[in-house]
């Protein structure tokens, strides 16, 4: 077959494919991963029971929001609070 500049073109040379190649020797893409699930125990070690976030450090969580019921949100009063419930969320893998 010729083309409209006069070059010849025969098809693709032994062992190179192209776009347009009507077989392909490549592997089939790879099966898309399971979303990452933060409260799945076999995704996050780090979170064993499986909580989610509006029910994991309730101990910390409980102490951070009576500190910050009863102080309102001036510096600095509950801070030591909530850096021990940010600590202990992302104990259990999340990112806050």
């Amino acid at each position: 077959m010729t083309s409209t500049h006069g070059l010849c073109y025969t098809g693709t040379p032994a062992g190179i494919l192209s776009w347009w190649s009507p077989t392909s020797t490549t592997a089939p893409a790879p099966a898309l991963k399971e979303k990452y699930d933060i409260t799945n125990p076999k995704m996050n070690p780090l979170n064993p029971q499986g909580l989610k976030r509006c029910c994991a450090c309730p101990e910390t969580k409980s102490a951070r929001d009576a500190c910050f019921l009863q102080n309102g949100s001036e510096e600095g009063k509950c801070a030591e609070l909530l850096q021990k419930h940010v600590e202990c969320m992302r104990g259990l893998g999340f990112n806050i």
